[in-house]
């Protein structure tokens, strides 16, 4: 019985806080508008951001305060036990007014990046054999 009590309250307040998408002009503009009412909510919160998640942003707005205090990186990473890339994260977040972890920035770099348009062409009868290196393929006599 105290489900339905706990569910209709959820269920007021998610109403509340998630208004149709089609009174907006598009996606971006009602996500936007709803990340910022979800996060003025503290059950929304509580039930949508598992703890690990709340212990991580608890561990980044820490590493924040120690970088604008002006501590090492090392200081911070010994003090809070947070690893050197978070810290340099939550760094470039300063600077570009948002935070992104290292795998987001990965696959941006990954999809902006340009490979070598021509492949290497081989002249008939050399007898080489391909090798993948990480810097592309090469190719080696035998």
């Amino acid at each position: 019985m105290n489900r339905g009590k706990n569910e209709s309250y959820i269920l007021k307040e998610i109403s509340a806080t998630i208004p149709p998408i089609s009174s907006f002009s598009s996606r971006n503009e009602w996500k936007n508008f709803c990340r910022q009412k979800i996060l003025k909510s503290k059950k929304l919160l509580q039930l949508l951001i598992t703890l690990d998640e709340q212990n991580d942003l608890v561990v980044r707005a820490a590493a924040l305060k120690g970088i604008l205090s002006g501590k090492s990186y090392r200081e911070i990473s010994k003090e809070f036990f947070v690893s050197l890339q978070t810290i340099n994260a939550v760094r470039k977040g300063i600077d570009e007014n948002g935070y992104r972890s290292y795998s987001e920035r990965s696959r941006k770099e990954k999809r902006n990046s340009t490979h070598n348009p021509s492949p290497v062409r081989i002249k008939q009868g050399d007898h080489k054999r391909s090798v993948r290196t990480k810097y592309g393929r090469i190719y080696v006599s035998y």
